[in-house]
C-alpha cells in the first residue's frame, strides 16, 4: 500500500486557487498554489464519512467532521474540481485507508420550480431546496446578506464576492498588501456575472409555540422562514459587539427610519422592512452638508458596491438630522482600543449635536475624509444652489474638489473629471429670464444639466469655476445677438431703402475699422479656453455659519445605546 494517495487542481470551498490533497492513514492534507498559502490537515478520527457530488467546477469531495476545522463551512469540508474518471481511483483511496465507503450524492435535475425548502443548521448551516427528496439547490446561511418578505414571498440577497470574506478594515483608498487599493482594487478583479437575489413563494401556515396558556398559535411559514434566516444570518436586532447603535435615524434615500448598528469592521442599517449590511470598505465618500433652512443637515455617504431594494441601486445614502438636536452616547469601546486602535480619535462619551457624532463614528470606523462645504456662498449666503435635473428638485454644492447635486440620487461630478462647463439661458430671452442652465460634459460619459439656476447665481459660478481652473464656456448672449438682428431686419421698409443702403454703408465702414478691436475684445472676453484641473483641499471641521437667530431652541434626543 502506498504512503499516499495524491490529487491536484482541487479548490477548496470557494475559493479560486486550486492546490493539492493528500490522503493518508493519518489524514487529508491541503495546501493551495503558491508560496504563502497554509496547509489544512483534517486527523482522521475528526471524519465522519464522505460524499460525491456533481458542482459547478465538476465533482466535489465532501467531508462531514466531528469538529469544524480551518477551511471548513461548520462542519463540512468541501473540495471541488474531481474529474469523473477519479471516483474509482477515489473511492479505492478512502476505503483502504479510512474504511469508508465513497457516498453518492444525487441532485435534482428535474429543473421544477417547486419544492420543499428548509434551514439545515446541524453539520452546517444553510437553506436547501429539495425536489422529490432530492436536493435542487444549497445556499450557505455566511453568504446571505439580507432577507425580506412581502406577504407571502421571501426575497433573500446575497452578498457580493469580496464580501464574503471580508478583509481588515482600510476603507476604499486604503492600500493593501499587494499595492491594490482596498476595495477598489478587489473590485476591479470581479468581472463576472454575480447571483445577487433569489425570491422564494412560501404559502400556508404553521404551529408556533404560543401564549402562557400553552396554546399553539397559528404563523405564516413565509414569516417563520424569514425570521430563521435572519437569526441565522445574524441580522437580529440585538448583537452585544456593537460600538454603538443609532436609533430612529431620518433616512432620506433610501427613505425610511433605520437603526444603525456600528460594529469594528461594518454596519447594519435595521428598518421595519428592510435591513442592510454594509462593510466600512465599501464606504467611499463622506460629505456633511447644511440645508438651505439652516434648521437641517445633510449627511451623505457613498458606497460601492451600492445597496440595492430590489432592482434599484443606491450609490449613495442621504441622511438628515436637525441641526440644534443634540444626544448622548458611549461608545463600547475600551481605552485601549480608542488610543491605539483609533489614535484617540473617537472619545468614549460624547454629549453634542446629532449630526456631529454620527458623522464623526462614520469618520473613523470607515477611515474616510470627511468633506464639508468650502469658500463657496451663493447669493443668499448659503453654501448650495436650489436647481433641478431634469423635473426632480435638489441642491447644487460646489465644493472644493467637485460638483454634488443632492436629492434622493445625488451626482457627484469631480472637476478633474470635467471637460468643461457651459452656461445657457433658458428660452433665449435675456429679458424675460430670471433662470440659466448649467450644462456639465465630463471627459468621459454622459452630460449632466443643472436647470432653472438664480441669476444671480451666475457671476459667483464662473467666478468660482475660474479659480478652481475649469473651463467655461458662455451661450448667454446668443439669444441676444438673434433678437437685435430680427428687430433691425423688422425696422427696414421699401419706402427707405436709400436710408437703408447709407445705413448698411455706414455700418461696412465702421466694420472694417473696428476688425482688429473686436478681435481682442473677443480674446479678452471669451473663457472657452482649456486649463488644468485643480481645486483646494477638502475641510475635516463642519462650518455652522448661517442665520442662527432664527433657528429653533435646541432639544434633546434619547440616548443611543
Amino acid at each position: 500500500m502506498a504512503a499516499h494517495a495524491q490529487f491536484d487542481g482541487l479548490f477548496l470551498g470557494l475559493s479560486p486557487q486550486s492546490g493539492r490533497m493528500r490522503i493518508a492513514a493519518g489524514g487529508i492534507g491541503y495546501k493551495a498554489s503558491g508560496e504563502n498559502s497554509k496547509a489544512i490537515t483534517v486527523p482522521a478520527d475528526n471524519i465522519v464519512d464522505f460524499s460525491w457530488v456533481k458542482v459547478a467546477r465538476n465533482f466535489q469531495l465532501r467531508i462531514r467532521l466531528r469538529q469544524s476545522t480551518e477551511g471548513s463551512n461548520g462542519r463540512r469540508l468541501t473540495l471541488d474540481g474531481f474529474l469523473r474518471e477519479q471516483h474509482d481511483e477515489l473511492a479505492s483511496a478512502i476505503k483502504t485507508y479510512y474504511d469508508k465507503p465513497l457516498l453518492t450524492q444525487e441532485l435534482s435535475v428535474r429543473g421544477w420550480n417547486w419544492g420543499e425548502v428548509s434551514i439545515l443548521d446541524e453539520d452546517v448551516e444553510e437553506v436547501q431546496f429539495v425536489v422529490k427528496d432530492r436536493v435542487a439547490f444549497e445556499i450557505p446561511i455566511n453568504h446571505i446578506a439580507n432577507s425580506n418578505i412581502a406577504r407571502q414571498e421571501v426575497s433573500i440577497e446575497f452578498l457580493n464576492p469580496e464580501q464574503q470574506e471580508p478583509v481588515s478594515n482600510t476603507g476604499a483608498t486604503g492600500s493593501s498588501g499587494d499595492g491594490s487599493s482596498g476595495a477598489a482594487g478587489r473590485r476591479s478583479t470581479s468581472k463576472h456575472d454575480q447571483l445577487v437575489e433569489i425570491k422564494l413563494y412560501i404559502p400556508g401556515e404553521i404551529e408556533r409555540d404560543g401564549s402562557d396558556d400553552g396554546a399553539d398559535e397559528p404563523e405564516l411559514a413565509a414569516n417563520a422562514f424569514h425570521d430563521a434566516i435572519k437569526a441565522r444570518a445574524d441580522m437580529g436586532p440585538v448583537q452585544g459587539d456593537a460600538v454603538v447603535v443609532f436609533r430612529d435615524c431620518l433616512i432620506l434615500t433610501p427613505r425610511g427610519r433605520y437603526d444603525i448598528d456600528m460594529f469594528p469592521n461594518f454596519l447594519r442599517l435595521r428598518g421595519k422592512t428592510y435591513d442592510y449590511k454594509i462593510l466600512y470598505s465599501s464606504i467611499t465618500r463622506l460629505f456633511l452638508l447644511p440645508k438651505p433652512d439652516d434648521v437641517h443637515v445633510h449627511f451623505v455617504i457613498g458606497l460601492d458596491p451600492p445597496i440595492r431594494q430590489g432592482l434599484t441601486r443606491y450609490p449613495y445614502l442621504v441622511l438628515q438630522f436637525p441641526r440644534e438636536e443634540e444626544m448622548d452616547c458611549e461608545l463600547n469601546l475600551s481605552e485601549e482600543d480608542l488610543q491605539g486602535k483609533y489614535q484617540g480619535k473617537l472619545k468614549k462619551r460624547y454629549e453634542e449635536p446629532t449630526f456631529r457624532i454620527i458623522s464623526n463614528v462614520f469618520k473613523h470606523l470607515s477611515n474616510q475624509k470627511l468633506t464639508v462645504p468650502g469658500s463657496f456662498e451663493s447669493s443668499a449666503g448659503q453654501a448650495s444652489i436650489k436647481c433641478n435635473v431634469k423635473a426632480v428638485e435638489g441642491l447644487l454644492y460646489p465644493l472644493d474638489k467637485a460638483l454634488l447635486w443632492v436629492s434622493k440620487q445625488p451626482i457627484y461630478l469631480p472637476y478633474s473629471q470635467i471637460h468643461q462647463v457651459v452656461f445657457s439661458r433658458v428660452g433665449g430671452s435675456v429679458s424675460s429670464s430670471r433662470t440659466f442652465d448649467l450644462r456639465v460634459s465630463p471627459r468621459d460619459g454622459t452630460e449632466t444639466t443643472f436647470l432653472s439656476l438664480n441669476r444671480e447665481e451666475h457671476d459667483r459660478m464662473n467666478s468660482f469655476f475660474l479659480e478652481r481652473k475649469v473651463r467655461i464656456k458662455s451661450e448667454m448672449n446668443d439669444g441676444l445677438d438673434l433678437g437685435a438682428a430680427g428687430a433691425a431686419a423688422a425696422l427696414l421698409s421699401d419706402d427707405d431703402e436709400d436710408m437703408a443702403d447709407a445705413s448698411r454703408s455706414r455700418a461696412a465702414a465702421m466694420d472694417e475699422d473696428d476688425d482688429s478691436e473686436e478681435d481682442e475684445d473677443f480674446q479678452e472676453d471669451s473663457s472657452d479656453s482649456s486649463t488644468d484641473d485643480g481645486g483646494g483641499s477638502d475641510d475635516d471641521d463642519f462650518s455652522e455659519g448661517g442665520r442662527d437667530d432664527d433657528a429653533p431652541p435646541k432639544k434633546k434626543k434619547k440616548k443611543s445605546s
